[in-house]
Parts: structure tokens; C-alpha cells; sequence
């Protein structure tokens, strides 16, 4: 079934929309050879190594990556029109999507020269894969609560602790930790956190499936075990940790994924109105229209991303609105049900899904607490 197509192009400018376009011909032609089969949320759960590889060789990983270390210096806007086309399609990108949409800023901000030429060049070419390591059990979205300690010793650093919720770390390369490196200041929550960069198969750490109801497997406990971390692997500066996250977050819950994951449910439950399928529903207008919202307000989010402003609020807000919409195109094509296996299908991933649209990346509540916060409402 061909899908429609609803979202809007991200600029007028001619060389977007003709890459674009080539996005476009590149996921027909994967289709047509059986590559991939259209799935919700497939940025979290489409775990494909093989397609991961043939947009590395199109220059579709690292776009903005500096050809210095080994990427295409492209824009984000540029970045943001690939990967809108491919979440609206529902292509497998979960194996690069953490290294590409967080770690690349973050090493390019934060990293060393060291850091940066052994991941950067490996994460363009579609070879190193990362997951992240903030939550942690009973913490929920509180990362000013984190309890894994980072103790000094020589040549580096012992970690020990628990990481929950970490996605693809059974099969990443690396994870970027959150750790505490100073004891905890009532007056300063957020003082004394501190990154570092963990080989997930490394020495010292464990890696737990946490299996979701429906038998999928994606999230995962990591346990460290005085996990031994070398000075050249201290992210950014000790100490920094919390600014550094605050940062890095702005990339996590600014990007298409928020409002996209179940855009091929929208698209074929449109689809199947159109040709009567399913009864009409006047709610469907409303929910692309504020799928067409979310993409200007994204798209505005990449570009004060391009242009190295601040996006916290920005985000957050996106993130609050983007998941909202998911969940309820996810109601609307469970109301009316599924035509074919295809459809039943999107329909039952989506529910299977929905409870954790508000809750990763930060829940709801917590993120209208930072929109507040910045907005000076008290």
C-alpha cells in the first residue's frame, strides 16, 4: 500500500527539496525490494544493522559531522529533511539514531580531539553504535537523583551502579554515563555529575533485558560493577555534568521522532478513510494539521540548533505536544480498527507503545515544569 504523504517540506530552498526527493526514491526502491516493511515507532525498535550501512554509504549518517572527521559538514536543516522522510516512513533506524541524533553534537561540543576521531569517523560510517545511561531505578525523569558514583582512582575512574531504561544496549558499542563525582549538596542538587564514555563490553558491566509486555525486547538494565573508565574517556569537564545533559537533551526531545513515530498509522488510517475502508472521522483533520504544526515548530527547533542558540524550552515543548499527537493518532486508528493484517498490525505496535510516547526523553509532566521554569512562570 502506497502511503501518503503529509509532511510538509522543510524549506523552499531547491537543494532540500531535491534531497528530499532522493530520500524519497531511495525508501521506494528499499520497499520495493523487500528491505523494510513500514512499522511504528521504528526509531526506538527498528533495529537494522544492513540499512543502518546503506544510508552510511549515501551520506545519510553524520551529515553534520565536519569533513575533518570523516563526515559531509552538511546543516541541520539538511540533516532534519533525511531524517523526517525516513521516520515518516517508518524505516528500521534504530541502530545509528542515538549515535546520530545525541552523540555527534555532544562529541563535537564536548568531546576531545582523542573522542572525536575515534567515534566520529566509526559513527558516519554506520559502524559504532551508542545508547545513553541517565535514568536509573526509582529516579524516574529526577537525574538530579542519580546515584551511580564515580570515585576516583589511578588512571581513571571506578563506576559503580545501575542505568535502566537503556535502549539498544545489548547491541551498541558505547553508552555516555551520568555519574556523581561529588557527594550531594541539598543547596546544589545538580552540582558534582559527571560524564563519561563506557564500553558496554567492556569489563565490569552487565547487561539485563527488560522484555515489555508484548515480548519486545529494546530497553535494558546496565549494572557497573567498579567499572574501570580511563582519564581519556572523561566526557567534557568534571563537574559539568548536569549543563552537559541539560545540552545534550535539547537534541533528544527537539527531533522529528517526537511527533513522527506513529505517522505511518496516521498515514494509512488517512488511506483507508479515503477509499471508505473506515468511517469518516472528523478528528483525523485536527491531528494533521497538528502534525503540520509540530513539523514548523521542529523545524524552527533545528534551525536555532544551527544557529548554536538555546533550544531547551523550545524542545521540551515540542516533546510535550509531539508525544501527545502520537499517543492520540494511536487512539483514533484503534477506535476504527484494522482492515487488513498490515494495518492490525501498525495498530496493536502503536498501542503496545503508547504509554512510553510521554514518558522517554523525560515525562510530560516534568518537561511543563522546564517550559514553565523558562517561560518565568511561578
Amino acid at each position: 500500500m502506497a502511503l501518503p504523504r503529509m509532511v510538509p517540506p522543510a524549506a523552499v530552498d531547491p537543494s532540500t527539496q531535491a534531497l528530499r526527493a532522493e530520500v524519497r526514491r531511495f525508501l521506494a526502491d528499499q520497499r520495493a525490494a523487500g528491505a523494510f516493511a513500514p512499522s511504528v515507532d521504528a526509531w526506538l525498535t527498528g533495529w537494522d544493522e544492513t540499512f543502518t550501512a546503506a544510508l552510511a554509504a549515501r551520506g545519510w549518517i553524520g551529515m553534520t559531522v565536519p569533513v575533518e572527521y570523516g563526515g559531509h559538514g552538511r546543516s541541520f536543516l539538511e540533516r532534519f529533511a533525511v531524517t523526517e522522510e525516513l521516520l515518516a516512513a517508518g524505516a528500521p533506524v534504530a541502530a545509528h539514531w542515538i549515535a546520530d541524533r545525541q552523540i555527534v553534537p555532544s562529541l563535537l561540543k564536548y568531546g576531545t580531539e582523542l573522542q572525536k576521531s575515534q567515534f566520529l569517523p566509526r559513527i558516519v560510517r554506520g559502524d559504532c553504535f551508542f545508547a545513553i545511561g541517565m535514568s536509573e531505578p526509582d529516579s524516574g525523569s529526577d537525574l538530579a537523583s542519580v546515584r551511580t558514583r564515580a570515585v576516583r582512582v589511578e588512571g581513571g575512574w571506578s563506576l559503580s551502579g545501575t542505568k535502566v531504561w537503556t535502549s539498544g544496549a545489548h547491541r551498541a558499542h558505547a553508552f555516555i554515563v551520568l555519574a556523581r563525582t561529588a557527594p550531594v549538596n541539598p543547596d546544589q542538587r545538580h552540582a558534582g555529575l559527571s560524564q563519561f564514555i563506557v564500553d558496554l563490553r567492556g569489563s565490569g558491566v552487565r547487561v539485563r533485558p527488560i522484555i515489555s509486555m508484548n515480548g519486545a525486547h529494546h530497553f535494558n538494565e546496565v549494572i557497573l560493577d567498579q567499572t574501570f573508565v580511563p582519564d581519556a574517556m572523561v566526557f567534557g569537564d568534571i563537574g559539568a555534568g548536569w549543563a552537559q545533559v541539560t545540552s545534550e537533551l535539547s537534541f533528544e526531545r527537539s527531533g522529528p521522532e517526537r511527533f513522527l513515530s506513529t505517522f505511518v498509522l496516521l498515514a494509512a488510517t488517512t488511506a483507508n478513510m479515503a477509499t471508505q475502508r473506515i468511517s469518516r472521522d472528523e478528528s483525523l483533520g485536527r491531528l494533521v494539521a497538528r502534525v503540520a504544526g509540530l513539523h514548523q515548530m521542529s523545524t524552527a527547533v533545528a534551525g536555532a540548533l544551527e544557529r548554536r542558540d538555546s533550544a531547551d524550552v523550545a524542545a521540551a515543548v515540542v516533546k510535550v505536544l509531539g508525544t501527545t499527537v502520537e499517543g492520540d493518532i494511536a487512539d483514533l486508528a484503534d477506535r476504527h480498527g484494522g482492515v487488513d493484517a498490515a494495518s492490525s498490525e501498525l495498530i496493536t505496535a502503536a498501542v503496545d507503545q503508547r504509554p512510553g510516547f510521554t514518558l522517554r526523553g523525560g515525562t510530560n509532566e516534568v518537561l511543563r515544569g522546564v517550559i514553565a521554569r523558562g517561560l518565568g512562570i511561578r
